[in-house]
């Protein structure tokens, strides 16, 4: 290749990684296919939500920060009609997830009342993390425990971690979220 072909996709790359995406693109660690929580049906996150700021967190139904459920739905009912779109992937990496789909769905949607897609169990740690928890890790960490929470703008890009002694409904968590629509 010759040396201006090469500076010349040096540069394409270069302002391809630092523009925004505009609303129909998606950084390919969204633009994946996950099955639903107790469902046959698969959603993709870049059709369902591209352009639009994401709250994705690890759940898991037999942990003590399982009623954190309540406090999630409320986030996403104060904000959705904003833009913010809360997703919940269950995961049993902390062996505190039901083994059976019907009872993580019970606790979630008849226990806590959620509203927000929800996803069937997924590996969310080490080399086996689904590509989605992969990239979150790469841009902030890997989950520590369950109910950890990425605030991911727009673009795609985690603007703040949280990790799961911060509750849904902590001044901290609203500010971010409310900075994040605000922009």
């Amino acid at each position: 290749m010759s040396y201006q072909l090469i500076s010349t996709l040096t540069l394409v790359s270069m302002l391809a990684i630092s523009m925004p995406l505009k609303a129909g693109q998606c950084p390919e660690y969204l633009n994946q296919h996950i099955q639903k929580l107790h469902s046959a049906k698969t959603l993709n996150i870049c059709e369902a939500y591209a352009g639009k700021p994401l709250l994705i967190v690890n759940t898991a139904s037999h942990c003590g920060f399982t009623p954190q459920f309540s406090g999630l739905e409320k986030l996403y009912k104060q904000y959705k009609d904003k833009g913010l779109v809360v997703l919940g992937f269950a995961s049993n990496d902390f062996n505190q997830e039901a083994k059976d789909e019907q009872e993580i769905s019970n606790v979630c949607f008849i226990n806590y009342g959620v509203t927000f897609d929800m996803f069937a169990p997924i590996k969310v740690t080490g080399e086996s993390a689904h590509p989605l928890f992969k990239a979150l890790a790469a841009q902030t960490r890997e989950p520590a425990w369950n109910f950890n929470k990425y605030l991911v703008n727009a673009d795609g890009k985690v603007v703040q971690y949280f990790d799961s002694q911060v509750t849904p409904n902590s001044p901290a968590m609203k500010q971010a979220i409310e900075q994040l629509l605000a922009h």
